[in-house]
């Protein structure tokens, strides 16, 4: 084997630390990879795949990017999963032979800092998972559950346990669909066992020790300086989320230690307090991203992010995935939206206060983990001195005098920064020009010191054409030689002054320093080394002394995207025509003149047909009839975004809204299977059925969509009714639901099940041609017109046609296709039994229904829907 280079015993020694992550080698203007990792790059970030060494057995695989522009090629690696370590050149000069190098960051997907490589109105959040398994050890009975977004401060810990319904992980998928995590932490053993999340989230796996409970706890309390973790909420049996949370911090020493100092505050939770939504929920409602297209366009978010900075958006995010169960915390929101709604020019200036303001949460952030730039140190001056304007635009008004008084405009901070940075500077650090004049005495020393041999370099080309009568003599400088005085090679054999030293000969002519030229060379050379190491040291020390006033601007941060947030809902309700909810603990849901959010915002200026709803304790289910088309998905769905909005805090799209506190949205809509997890599309709807069957309750809000339409049409409507059934009759149950179908056998049920009432969506015919008026109405729908549907979408007419006939065919003669294929064929139709008139009376309906019960087979709630049917007949009676 050949004897290993300096350099790469030094990657070799690198990598055996980091062998996970792709190792980016500094060598000159190039970040290198090699062996595996060059292959990977080179497939990954389409590299050409090149080699060191001439023997093809020995031959080093490589693969680099130039490190101006390492970022973009480190963003695609990260998001294609893989962590990435930068092994830094820290000297410019070598050390016997050996350029010193040290891992300067390790970047995981959860640790991503640098603003290209982030969305700016989305969070970047790091999750730790502490399982606790339960007594059999197939499935979590608890888990501790912490997240941290490194870019903006936040660190939340909380515990989720399973019910006698759910399991621990039912919750734990809740939270995941929430905080869409970019990296999720788990202890390796669990890894190993073969745990399964969402194929989207990126998984690592750290030692178990991280999670230990004594050592995590220790780290809290280095982390905070504490001695004790209750004033964090982490009193009691919170072991498994103080796991969690010492985790992160344990990780990110490993990966990422100047984001600990951003890191001030721990916040526990509890899930509890607020509403719950399920990863099929939040697609289905299309709330920060569309169904299709992943966008913000099309989704609640785009309609109501009117927000103008990143923090705003950032918020306003957070409130959708989280509407609170909290009526009097929503009415504050509420109140505050309407101090602000009620004035459109109030509104118009806060909203134009906000506008110069950069993401002030991040800005800061970035100072504290003194990873920041010159320039951004002047957007953040910037958005300080902008503060006061937004304080005088909400001065006046009580709603928002405790925003107000948050509003700290820091003006220590701001006017270090604007004493200490140049209005021109530099966009990064190690080049001069960073600090403004006057700000160092000791800067302004060696400045001046450096212009005064600038300026005698710059008059000496005069000086010494006077003193050589050498006409064409020339001093010019390049990085290679320095500062030179070139002569041409005819005027230079005529002879030149005795203090001139060759310095270099080329073709044509000699390049010549004088002891006087050199001293100042020197003086420049080392002057400018020595501005670039003192400008870094003071910038270094400003943010040492942003760092800490962080908490103070962090709050104003805060209280910024909060004052965003309620001007952009303001804003949207008054050009919408949204209003003001009633939130009320009772357990109703009244809402007049309802109109879906995004919907109409998409008709571009055709007008959207409104609808009512109304539950109460007499009306608990509406089943929902019409073709499709008429706009029964959107009903219902607008139900559903009505309510979330108003436990956001937000004004809705109604002429009035009275919403009893809702715990919990389901919704269970549209077709879709999961081929990759062996689950067709019948599977996957009766699999989101019964989830939330098991997680509703009386206060929870069911928006469910064509259950059973993925089976046989008996199977179907036979598990259509059931659930309908299940729902009304199940005592933990009871839940308010719209249930849209197409089986109107269903709306049968209302004359049974005392809280069921139909209603259709109305459809106006004149002959062939139909008309949807996208109106609810109370009633059954008789007919579907699926043929009209399928002429509508461009059918060919002859299809259309036969499907008509055979439309006609089946409702006169039923759907026994085998009698129909035997009398096309020249067979008979059996003939029906006849029964002579008068010897045989049929039973009684009651008395047959009551012969056919088995009474010891009943459940209580089967016997009480029997009674419901007995009743019925009575009636009918």
């Amino acid at each position: 084997m050949p004897k290993l280079t300096p350099s790469r015993q030094q990657y070799l020694d690198i990598k055996a630390q980091h062998p996970d992550a792709i190792v980016l080698f500094r060598l000159g203007d190039f970040y290198e990879t090699f062996d595996g990792d060059a292959e990977i790059a080179s497939r990954e970030l389409d590299l050409t795949l090149t080699g060191r060494g001439t023997n093809p057995e020995n031959r080093v695989p490589m693969a680099g990017v130039p490190y101006h522009a390492a970022e973009a090629y480190i963003a695609r690696l990260v998001e294609k999963g893989y962590h990435v370590v930068i092994a830094e050149q820290m000297s410019t000069e070598s050390i016997n032979g050996l350029m010193p190098r040290e891992v300067t960051r390790v970047i995981t997907p959860g640790t991503i800092i640098e603003p290209g490589m982030l969305e700016q109105r989305e969070n970047s959040y790091l999750l730790a998972l502490n399982p606790e398994p339960d007594r059999a050890g197939r499935t979590w009975a608890r888990v501790g559950l912490a997240y941290a977004d490194i870019t903006t401060g936040e660190f939340a810990v909380t515990q989720l346990e399973g019910t006698p319904e759910t399991e621990a992980t039912i919750a734990v998928l809740e939270e995941l669909a929430r905080l869409s995590p970019r990296e999720v932490i788990l202890p390796r053993g669990w890894v190993e066992r073969g745990v399964t999340l969402p194929k989207e989230i990126h998984l690592t796996a750290v030692p178990d020790y991280s999670f230990e409970l004594s050592s995590a706890r220790q780290t809290l309390f280095d982390q905070f300086g504490v001695g004790s973790l209750e004033g964090f909420g982490l009193a009691g049996d919170k072991g498994l989320a103080i796991g969690a949370a010492g985790a992160i911090i344990q990780y990110l020493r490993d990966t990422q230690r100047g984001a600990l100092a951003q890191l001030t505050e721990l916040r526990a939770y509890s899930t509890a307090a607020f509403m719950v939504l399920d990863a099929n929920t939040r697609r289905n409602l299309e709330l920060t991203e569309t169904i299709r297209g992943g966008k913000t366009r099309g989704s609640l978010l785009g309609v109501l992010d009117r927000t103008a900075t990143p923090m705003g958006g950032r918020l306003l995010r957070a409130w959708i995935n989280q509407p609170l169960l909290d009526a009097r915390a929503l009415n504050t929101r509420l109140d505050c939206v309407e101090s602000l709604y009620d004035v459109g020019i109030a509104r118009a200036e806060v909203i134009e206060s906000l506008k110069p303001i950069a993401d002030l949460e991040r800005l800061a952030n970035r100072a504290i983990s003194g990873v920041t730039g010159p320039r951004e140190l002047l957007s953040l001056a910037l958005g300080l001195e902008s503060i006061p304007a937004v304080r005088a635009a909400i001065d006046g008004y009580e709603t928002l005098a405790a925003l107000r008084d948050r509003l700290d405009p820091c003006r220590d901070v701001s006017e270090e920064i604007r004493r200490a940075i140049d209005e021109n500077t530099p966009a990064i650090l190690g080049n001069a020009g960073i600090i403004r004049p006057s700000f160092s005495a000791e800067l302004d020393q060696i400045e001046a010191a450096t212009r005064e041999a600038k300026d005698y370099v710059a008059s000496l080309e005069a000086v010494e054409r006077e003193r050589t009568g050498i006409k064409s003599l020339k001093v010019s400088f390049n990085k290679v030689f320095g500062y030179y005085i070139e002569v041409s090679s005819a005027n230079a054999d005529r002879g030149v002054p005795a203090d001139y030293v060759r310095k270099q000969t080329l073709v044509n002519a000699e390049r010549y320093i004088t002891p006087t030229l050199k001293a100042y060379e020197d003086q420049i050379l080392s002057a400018e080394e020595r501005i670039i190491e003192l400008e870094t040291k003071l910038f270094r020390d400003l943010c040492a002394n942003i760092a800490a006033c962080g908490r103070r601007l962090t709050s104003t941060a805060r209280a910024l995207a909060e004052v965003d947030v309620y001007a952009a809902l303001a804003e949207v309700a008054a050009r919408e025509d949204y209003c003001r909810p009633t939130l009320t603990d009772d357990d109703i849901l009244i809402i007049r003149e309802g109109r879906h959010p995004v919907v109409e915002k998409l008709l571009h200026g055709e007008r959207y047909v409104p609808n009512d709803t109304h539950f109460d304790a007499d009306q608990r289910i509406h089943i929902i009839t019409g073709p499709n088309m008429a706009g029964k998905s959107t009903a219902i769905r607008q139900v559903a975004l009505i309510t979330l909005m108003a436990q956001i805090g937000s004004f809705v799209p109604a002429r009035s809204a009275t919403i009893g506190i809702v715990d919990r949205i389901f919704t269970r809509i549209g077709a879709q299977d999961e081929i990759h997890a062996g689950q067709s599309t019948f599977m996957v709807e009766m699999t989101e059925t019964a989830a939330l069957l098991q997680c509703s309750s009386p206060r929870s809000l069911l928006i469910l969509d064509e259950i059973g339409r993925g089976t046989s049409t008996y199977d179907g409507l036979a598990i259509a009714r059931a659930v309908v059934e299940y729902i009304h009759n199940h005592g933990r149950l009871n839940s308010k639901t719209l249930f849209a179908t197409h089986y109107h056998e269903l709306t049968e049920l209302e004359k049974i099940l005392p809280r069921v009432r139909n209603y259709n969506v109305l459809v106006q015919e004149d002959g062939e041609h139909i008309a949807f008026l996208h109106k609810l109405a109370p009633g059954g729908a008789d007919r579907s017109y699926g043929v009209h549907v399928a002429q509508l979408a461009g059918m060919p007419r002859s299809l259309v046609n036969r499907a008509k006939e055979i439309l006609h065919d089946l409702e006169q003669n039923g759907s026994d296709f085998e009698i129909k294929r035997r009398v096309r064929r020249g067979g008979s139709q059996p003939a029906p039994q006849a029964q002579l008139p008068g010897l045989e009376e049929p039973p009684h309906p009651i008395v047959a229904a009551l012969k056919g019960i088995k009474v010891d087979e009943l459940s209580p709630m089967e016997a009480m829907m029997k009674l419901y049917e007995l009743q019925r007949l009575a009636r009918d009676a």
